[in-house]
């Protein structure tokens, strides 16, 4: 099948299949998996010019639905988490799509930022799971074994009152400070931290083409010691927003560019193809989040990004 806008030829099934896989992965540690398939985009599928990150963020606005709805359901929805994300990450968007196309319409010089990007990633993640664990990260370890034992409970029927327990609930909420329990357990961080590091990812994300999502999840993991089962439907919902943000931006903005030959708007087919794949992934991968271990999940995401970031550094200098 051939999409106009891209230039991509590829059998249809291809992308759905590939956006199914990833995506359910990805949306257990509350990412959406834009990350990884912008590089099949540009190595498999030979896109490589600009309209690949508006496309990339048409795939977020349609797979990501699912994932969310999930998490909802399952009261496993930090709202206050997902609005100092949003807020952060959206204007970054903006200034981060005109950097993509001032800056980095070469392919080569894209192909290495997207690689910087995932190598940082990568490295957080595997720095998280091989440190030795500070007194928040130990409580966090912990807290999610114990999380994992009654939601493996709580599916045999062994234990009443964990759907009650497993409500994400909102102790305190200001410009300063968010605090919340889940499970038992008390959680917080700075608001005003999290959302200047937000900005910063909005910008990458924009630039990109992911929406911020994959940045922002190790980051709440790692540096502020949240449970990798109660950021993901937030990590999942900012995405989403900023995305249909990035799009419309990149569409607008197309025809000031027309000028230049270059491709800005998005491949609406191939990325709908990509995001109907995705879509039925994210709310498998949310449904199967609490059964598998957060380490397990640290671990494939840091490993599959690390090799495909060593890969696209690697071809500067080819």
């Amino acid at each position: 099948m051939h999409f106009p806008t891209s230039g991509v030829d590829v059998f249809p099934l291809t992308p759905f299949i590939v956006a199914f896989v990833v995506s359910f992965f990805t949306s257990m540690g509350g990412v959406s998996g834009a990350f990884l398939l912008l590089p099949f985009q540009v190595s498999v599928l030979g896109f490589a010019s600009p309209s690949v990150s508006p496309t990339n963020l048409v795939y977020n606005i349609v797979a990501i639905p699912s994932g969310v709805y999930r998490y909802i359901k399952e009261g496993r929805m930090a709202w206050p988490l997902a609005w100092v994300i949003i807020a952060g990450t959206l204007p970054g968007v903006f200034i981060g799509a005109v950097f993509r196309i001032k800056y980095l319409p070469d392919p080569k010089k894209f192909k290495f930022f997207v690689g910087c990007v995932l190598l940082y990633i990568g490295i957080r993640l595997l720095y998280d799971l091989m440190k030795k664990a500070t007194a928040k990260k130990m409580k966090t370890k912990v807290f999610e074994e114990r999380f994992k034992e009654r939601s493996t409970l709580m599916r045999k029927g062994l234990e009443s009152g964990a759907v009650q327990d497993g409500v994400i609930k909102t102790v305190e909420f200001s410009l300063t400070k968010y605090t919340y329990r889940f499970y038992g357990e008390t959680f917080s961080f700075n608001t005003i931290a999290l959302f200047a590091l937000t900005f910063i990812v909005g910008i990458i994300g924009g630039t990109y083409g992911i929406g911020g999502g994959a940045i922002i999840a190790p980051f709440l993991i790692a540096i502020f010691g949240l449970p990798v089962y109660t950021i993901a439907g937030a990590a999942l919902l900012g995405t989403f927003l900023t995305s249909i943000a990035g799009v419309v931006f990149y569409t607008m903005i197309a025809p000031i560019y027309a000028h230049t030959g270059l491709a800005i708007a998005p491949d609406w087919m191939l990325g709908a193809l990509f995001g109907a794949g995705g879509f039925l992934g994210m709310y498998c991968g949310a449904r199967a989040q609490k059964y598998m271990p957060a380490k397990a999940i640290k671990l494939i995401l840091a490993l599959v990004i690390l090799f495909l970031s060593l890969r696209y550094i690697v071809n500067i200098f080819g």
